[in-house]
């Protein structure tokens, strides 16, 4: 290590490569502005993170590390929950992270310590090994697919969500008049309850996955 710079650690440096992206986005990640940012040359980080690769994976793991592991005991569904809700919250702290979450080629250890705890959630609530990587597999589908959706849509509060439809729904009547007679399903929906009522991404959240875990149970137990 050179000189200078033994006060850098492979966790400070994966730590302010996390904060740069959350800060500017994961394109701002450069071996040069991290160096910047830790006040060190570019050449003494990769002794660290010997490329770019192990860099990304090595953040990647820092966001795996802020989900709750399950436990084993206890309300399977509960403890699951949680996990799906702090993976949410762990998504939406670091947006870069999405889509990034089950692609790294090595995988760190907080992110094998929580693929074990959520198998053995599963296996120890009576799901067979079949179909404990059929539930896995599910929630991840429904917990990141919902995490790229709100990554890409600005949802707002209940009361922005209103005003945004309101104002979609203006859009269109100016364009088409009729728009009840065109487009009937949209403006009962739409017009008729969003534009009024709102929508909440958290109660949206929680609604599909307690759609998914209730959906669960009669497999739990199959032999």
């Amino acid at each position: 290590m050179p000189a200078g710079d033994e006060r850098l650690n492979r966790e400070r440096v994966l730590k302010a490569a996390v904060e740069l992206a959350d800060q500017d986005g994961i394109g701002s990640v450069t071996m040069r502005r991290l160096a910047e940012k830790l006040g060190a040359g570019a050449m003494s980080l990769y002794y660290h993170v010997p490329n770019k690769d192990e860099l990304l994976s090595g953040m990647v793991d820092l966001v795996f590390g802020e989900i709750e592991l399950p436990a084993e005991a206890g309300d399977w569904k509960a403890v699951l929950r949680r996990r799906a809700i702090s993976t949410r919250d762990a998504l939406r702290r670091h947006p870069w992270a999405v889509g990034r979450m089950e692609a790294t080629a090595a995988p760190g250890p907080n992110d094998l310590r929580l693929h074990d705890a959520v198998l053995g959630c599963l296996r120890a609530a009576g799901f067979s090994v079949e179909m404990a990587v059929q539930a896995y597999s599910l929630q991840d589908a429904y917990i990141y697919g919902f995490a790229l959706q709100e990554k890409y849509l600005a949802f707002g509060t209940r009361e922005e969500f209103a005003e945004t439809a309101a104002k979609r729904v203006r859009e269109v009547e100016a364009r088409s008049p009729d728009v009840a007679a065109e487009y009937p399903n949209l403006a009962e929906v739409v017009a008729g309850f969003v534009a009024k009522h709102g929508y909440s991404a958290d109660d949206a959240f929680v609604f599909g996955l307690d759609v998914i875990l209730d959906g669960l149970e009669r497999f739990r137990l199959a032999p």
